[in-house]
């Protein structure tokens, strides 16, 4: 099996996959992933359902093993492994939904303010966050824990 053909591309995406690649890219959330991919001087390739793999991110922030701009899912692995993570890549892909559900860059800070609160609720910035939550936090290997005692 060949890398295209792992990454799901013999099929093609879905309706609702293009409408979301086509929502990031007038948004310019997809825009915008594109160029940090460049500037970070990763490896872009087509990934699956309508996604773009832009591997070997090395600059320091986000902390993330892997996040997403628009439907560009930057990672710091090769991009054979973040293929052979069918959830993380599941987890990476509702964000890029989301992205398309908040117009764009809009996404930027409304997930701040979620990883905010979640930080201020439970000490980790994702464990209470919406956007991670709905995305699935094991997925995205965040921790379940409960709430902070006031």
């Amino acid at each position: 099996m060949t890398l295209r053909q792992h990454a799901g591309s013999v099929n093609g995406p879905t309706t609702a996959q293009r409408l979301r690649r086509a929502a990031n890219l007038l948004n310019g959330s997809t825009l915008a992933g594109l160029a940090v991919a460049l500037a970070a001087r990763t490896r872009i390739s087509r990934g699956p359902r309508g996604l773009i793999i832009a591997a070997g991110y090395r600059w320091r922030l986000p902390f993330a093993g892997a996040f997403t701009l628009g439907n560009v899912v930057l990672c710091r692995s090769t991009a054979a492994d973040l293929l052979s993570r069918p959830a993380l890549l599941g987890h990476e892909e509702r964000h890029c939904s989301q992205y398309a559900w908040c117009l764009g860059l809009p996404f930027i800070p409304l997930y701040l303010a979620a990883a905010g609160w979640s930080v201020l609720r439970t000490g980790n910035p994702g464990t209470a966050n919406i956007f991670e939550r709905r995305a699935g936090l094991a997925a995205g290997g965040y921790p379940l824990r409960a709430a902070r005692q006031p």
